[in-house]
């Protein structure tokens, strides 16, 4: 007897893994994309010989036991990634840091770089890397929280060992109280390379970082960081081969209007009119953007945390899209860096940058002789919502990026061959993330673990995944809540 039939809303990362995991256990999956591109903030898209990253660029999980390693291997795939022994290079005035992806080289350099607190980093360390891997422990299971199940409890408390109490205290704690803890909080320049870290990862600095989430992003690079050829639409790619391969129906293009009970089942609608029936449907969309397709019916059933988060306003971001000459380009030009406006303590609004550049010959990018960057930094949507303001900020911020590009690197102008801004209003019209929104909520106490948002709905067999639910953005965030959704509705777990 076939299986159920399961339609995805969304083909980003998260969608695609419940998608391909799903149709490989026989289930009769349809994945309906609004865009043109697979990804979602994880995408591409081209302008003439060039292929840019739209969002995310540095590949993780791809370790042994990773979650995209877990996930490819349970498919039968591979992805072609290079891993970084220098993760990045962080930029503030004339301080420049390398983030080493070996843990003693790491705390050594920045020790180095804060002799006067050199005890101190290392203490703090110790702790950050202590509670990280005690949380990898756990999360190697990979428990659903908010539990929402007796089977979800069940296997929390399976996964949970004696050493698992030490972590109860850090739930109610920030990064910053470690900060303090180690006598850190005084050290400018430490804080504001940690802060660089946590909010491009966490969405959010250390003095509101929930502890256990931010002690887990300061310490993932370590456990491996990758250049992936081409950029992390691949990730897209493998997984959407996959899903095929296993008779999925993949479909582009396809924007999802409406979604209703009709007779038991699930009913949903895109916007050329086509009706189709599911047993299941998995959201793979930010939460903001359930109000406008989900039925009143449906959408009145969700839980409390889910209706109020959805009025809730996330990032969003500015981002540049650069063609350059490669020959401009100095050998030693890291393929990831931070840049910080010397003497702010700003990490948005263009004051901290995320730089990724396409490696040398990476030719699935540019031309040969060529290479693409992607520049992009953290933005409040409030200042973009009339026109005025709009058409405004999208030439100053342009112009505030390239500036603070060009006093760490002058010859960035001869290099440069072709620029596109990226504003919010494209991430909108291109990837249909409500006013631009990305990177989902930040990881706060208020948002994360157990105050977080469950994959599961009280609406029997609608389910939720991507960067608003647990446990957050970033492709390793999605694939886990992609995971779940995959594990309630068949029972089954990934291979170990």
């Amino acid at each position: 007897m076939a299986k159920e039939k399961i339609i995805v809303i969304g083909g980003g990362i998260g969608g695609l893994t419940a998608g391909a995991l799903l149709a490989q256990d026989g289930y009769r999956v349809t994945v309906l994309e609004a865009s043109r591109e697979w990804g979602g903030c994880a995408g591409k898209f081209e302008r003439g010989d060039y292929l840019f990253a739209s969002g995310a660029t540095l590949g993780m999980g791809l370790e042994r036991g990773g979650i995209h390693e877990r996930i490819f291997r349970h498919l039968g795939l591979k992805a072609e990634a290079v891993k970084l022994d220098e993760v990045m290079k962080i930029r503030n005035g004339d301080r420049t840091l390398t983030f080493h992806a070996d843990r003693t080289k790491h705390v050594n350099e920045l020790q180095k770089q804060f002799p006067d607190y050199a005890k101190q980093i290392k203490s703090f360390y110790q702790d950050i890397y202590d509670i990280a891997a005690r949380i990898r422990l756990l999360m190697k299971k990979l428990p659903a929280l908010p539990l929402r199940s007796i089977r979800e409890t069940i296997e929390l408390l399976g996964a949970l060992k004696a050493e698992h109490v030490k972590l109860t205290p850090g739930f109610l704690k920030t990064v910053h109280s470690l900060l303090r803890r180690h006598s850190l909080q005084t050290c400018k320049g430490f804080i504001s390379f940690i802060d660089g870290q946590l909010i491009d990862s966490m969405q959010t600095t250390s003095k509101d970082c929930a502890l256990l989430m931010g002690a887990l992003a300061l310490d993932i690079y370590h456990e491996g960081a990758y250049y992936v050829k081409g950029g992390l639409y691949q990730f897209a790619n493998l997984l959407v081969k996959a899903a095929q391969k296993n008779g999925a129906e993949m479909v582009l293009g396809r924007r999802v209007l409406n979604v209703k009970k009709q007779n038991g089942k699930l009913e949903v609608t895109d916007h050329r009119g086509k009706v189709r029936i599911a047993d299941h449907v998995i959201c793979n969309t930010p939460v903001q953007s359930l109000p406008s397709i989900l039925e009143d019916e449906i959408y009145n059933q969700l839980s409390l945390p889910v209706k109020r988060k959805s009025g809730e306003k996330t990032w969003g971001t500015m981002t540049l899209y650069l063609s350059l000459k490669d020959d401009q380009i100095p050998d030693d030009f890291p393929l990831f860096q931070q840049l910080s406006e010397p003497g702010s303590v700003s990490h948005d609004e263009g004051s901290h940058l995320f730089l990724s550049i396409s490696q040398t010959g990476d030719m699935l990018r540019a031309p040969e002789g060529s290479r693409t960057m992607t520049v992009s930094t953290h933005i409040d949507l409030k200042q973009w919502e009339t026109k005025e303001q709009y058409d405004i900020n999208k030439e100053l911020y342009s112009d505030k990026m390239m500036s603070l590009i060009q006093y760490y690197y002058p010859w960035i102008r001869e290099a440069l061959i072709e620029l596109y801004p990226g504003a919010p209003r494209a991430w909108e019209r291109f990837t249909f993330r409500p006013f631009g929104m990305v990177g989902g909520f930040p990881q706060t106490r208020s948002h994360s673990l157990f105050l977080s948002l469950s994959h599961r709905t009280p609406v029997k067999n609608l389910w939720l995944c991507g960067d608003s639910i647990f446990p957050g953005g970033g492709t390793i965030g999605v694939s886990v809540s992609g995971y779940h959704c995959f594990h309630s509705i068949s029972g089954r777990k990934l291979i170990q």
